[in-house]
């Protein structure tokens, strides 16, 4: 898979009612929880991105990571080999539906610290990610 580069998106009074599904970008890579965080960082460096989806065993989204928090944990003096991505996950609760909207989606975003927001379907899989502008 190739992470869809972000595009600019027309800041028009209407933008805010579109909704997840009409601005999301591709979800990019995907990588199981259960991955080192070496193998990560390569899966990474290979499809040329800043993050990943990870998904659990049954192919449900759990979140994001990025290359940052990866490289932190693996700089750190307590990583060892066997740190999985599932350690290092953040906000887990933290998705965006098809239907939400993107003042909704902009505003738990920003209330939680988020550059990116997953967009997931009603069995929890990644359909893309919603990226905040800068």
């Amino acid at each position: 898979m190739t992470l869809v580069p972000t595009q600019s998106r027309p800041a028009d009074a209407d933008s805010v009612h579109r909704t997840a599904v009409e601005v999301m970008d591709a979800a990019g890579p995907q990588v199981c929880d259960d991955m080192s965080v070496e193998v990560a960082l390569a899966v990474m460096a290979a499809a040329r991105t800043v993050r990943l989806v990870v998904c659990d065993q049954d192919g449900q989204c759990t979140g994001l990571v990025t290359r940052t928090e990866l490289a932190a944990v693996r700089d750190s003096s307590d990583y060892t080999d066997r740190v999985r991505v599932r350690d290092i996950l953040g906000d887990h609760g933290s998705f965006a539906s098809p239907v939400t909207t993107m003042a909704e989606a902009e505003q738990a975003m920003r209330n939680r610290r988020l550059g990116v927001l997953p967009v997931v379907d009603e069995q929890g899989s990644a359909l893309g990610v919603i990226a905040l502008s800068r």
